[in-house]
């Protein structure tokens, strides 16, 4: 079975209105519910080494807080590439991006393959890839590969992120995020994220297409150099 949606512009009138402020809170509580985990097991490890009982279990405490603290700055780090406007960076290190993904995927089942052709990928693009990379590898929660390829053609850069294995699944209000659709009323976590890909790379004048199989799932969007 194929299920296959590719991102298109509705007509001004029929364009869902979507209040900023909610986006906004949204994106906001899905960092957070991102961060929380890696930062409270920072803290169970502390207070495990504060407790005088506990002393025979400081050195496990000591490996939660290191694996922790390492979880939690690489999604900070992911994080502020993938979302973050501060930044004055318009052109991103592909070396640097595939170190970002790494450091997010070291924390989850699936395997990642990099396989980006180009030096380096324009703002839109490179926020496109790490979103969409993430998004494929919470699609296997049993594991398996995720493969990310870019490539740069003509006067645009096409970006696919294939993912392969068991127990595949991709959330109705992820793929409808992803080309548009409102969340309706899915939670706004996993929607918000796929609604930030679809508004950036409309933005920068791209789609982005989505094809669901049994097994298998690709992610693709082009936007222009």
């Amino acid at each position: 079975m194929t299920d296959i949606q590719t991102a298109s512009s509705p007509e001004p009138d029929s364009a869902p209105v979507f209040d900023p402020v909610d986006l906004a809170a949204q994106l906001a509580a899905r960092l957070c519910h991102d961060f929380i985990s890696p930062a409270s097991a920072i803290v169970s490890g502390l207070d495990l080494l504060d407790d005088p009982s506990a002393q025979d279990m400081r050195e496990d405490a000591m490996a939660l807080i290191a694996q922790s603290a390492r979880k939690l700055a690489s999604l900070l780090a992911f994080c502020r590439a993938a979302f973050g406007s501060a930044s004055t960076t318009e052109v991103f290190d592909s070396r640097e991006l595939e170190t970002l993904t790494s450091g997010v995927f070291a924390g989850m089942k699936p395997a990642l393959t990099w396989a980006v052709t180009p030096a380096s990928l324009s703002k839109p693009a490179a926020r496109a890839t790490l979103n969409l990379a993430q998004i494929a590898g919470t699609a296997l929660p049993s594991g398996g590969t995720v493969t990310v390829r870019a490539v740069e053609s003509a006067d645009r850069v096409a970006v696919s992120i294939e993912a392969q294995g068991p127990r595949i699944r991709l959330k109705p209000e992820v793929a409808g995020g992803l080309t548009g659709a409102p969340k309706g009323d899915a939670m706004g976590g996993a929607w918000i994220q796929a609604f930030y890909v679809h508004s950036l790379v409309k933005q920068a004048g791209g789609q982005v297409a989505v094809d669901v199989r049994d097994e298998s799932l690709t992610l693709a969007v082009w936007v222009p150099v």
